[in-house]
């Protein structure tokens, strides 16, 4: 039984997002003999290989054939397997659309796909690797729930309580190994539940992945401003927490959206799409990656240059607060 110690959540960060991968993907066999994975040619780096030792006949490694995965984890689905299917980000969304869109979307099958090394997460790659547009992708199809997690004792929660649900579930790992750490105690989590880190009364910054650390570090610069900040972890970006940014919107003065992801389509135009419907128009400054293939590099190379750190957070929102543009 997972053990939510301060020891165990710095061993996970250490990890990675792909090592809790691996962590959950243990638990998850110990709790229920029906939860099976599945995989690209990518068990070492899905951090799956003391499950295989655990459990060789419960991992299936269907080689660089991701279309192939999904199509034999939704006959696993419709014999009731519980299986977790894992790979790129990249691959196993734009690669996989019509596997997806078929056998999750349309049939309704549980499968839950993990989205490895979203993001900037493996950059360095290139454009075929980094997955900046799956948010959108995944969005636009029915059915399906898109979790996203803050830091690597998320990722462990999120597969828990995804394994615990008959929905097609997509699950983005983004962020490097020694993953900033958010939570270091046990939490409540719950899925298309926003989780709020801290309050304040100026600002809202809706966060999404591993933008939520940057996040809480901006909170923190503009506090020394002045500026008074609150942080909300929006983990499920489908369902999303619409009561949670309804309260954001009338409480504050400005909110702003952070993912690492493209402004077109995400977690920005999700939240923009609820204020607009509502009819709710406060100012929404929006931090993601424009609308530009990013050459590759360094994964704090390329999330400097879209502007994704916490200086570069705080400096604009200080900025458009001086000028009175909200």
């Amino acid at each position: 039984m997972i053990e939510y110690t301060k020891r165990n959540i710095r061993k996970w960060s250490l990890l990675g997002p792909s090592g809790a991968h691996g962590i959950a993907a243990l638990e998850l066999a110990e709790r229920n003999p029906n939860v099976l994975m599945l995989t690209a040619d990518l068990c070492f780096f899905s951090g799956l290989e003391r499950f295989k030792v655990a459990y060789p006949d419960r991992l299936y490694n269907f080689g660089i054939a991701e279309q192939n995965m999904i199509g034999a984890a939704a006959g696993l689905a419709k014999e009731g397997f519980i299986p977790f299917a894992n790979t790129y980000a990249s691959f196993c969304t734009s690669r996989c659309a019509d596997q997806v869109r078929v056998n999750m979307s349309y049939m309704k099958l549980p499968i839950k796909l993990i989205g490895l090394t979203a993001g900037y997460a493996a950059g360095i790659l290139g454009a075929t690797h980094m997955s900046v547009e799956d948010i959108a992708f995944m969005r636009a199809l029915p059915n399906i729930t898109i979790i996203s997690p803050a830091d690597c004792t998320e990722i462990i929660k999120a597969m828990l309580a995804a394994s615990e649900t008959d929905e097609p579930t997509y699950i983005r790992l983004t962020g490097p190994q020694n993953t900033p750490i958010v939570y270091s105690e046990d939490y409540d989590f719950q899925i298309g539940k926003a989780v709020t880190i801290q309050e304040g009364e100026d600002v809202c910054i809706i966060a999404t992945g591993s933008m939520v650390s940057h996040a809480i570090q901006a909170a923190k610069l503009m506090e020394n401003k002045g500026v008074s900040c609150t942080v909300l972890n929006m983990h499920t970006i489908k369902p999303l927490d619409m009561q949670a940014i309804m309260k954001a919107s009338e409480k504050h003065r400005l909110l702003v959206t952070a993912e690492e992801h493209s402004v077109i389509g995400g977690l920005y135009g999700a939240v923009a799409e609820v204020l607009c419907k509502e009819r709710q128009h406060k100012p929404v400054i929006p931090f993601g990656i424009s609308d530009v293939f990013v050459h590759s590099g360094s994964y704090s190379y390329q999330m400097k240059e879209s502007g994704l750190t916490a200086e570069r957070i705080a400096d604009k929102v200080i900025k458009h607060m001086n000028k009175g543009e909200i």
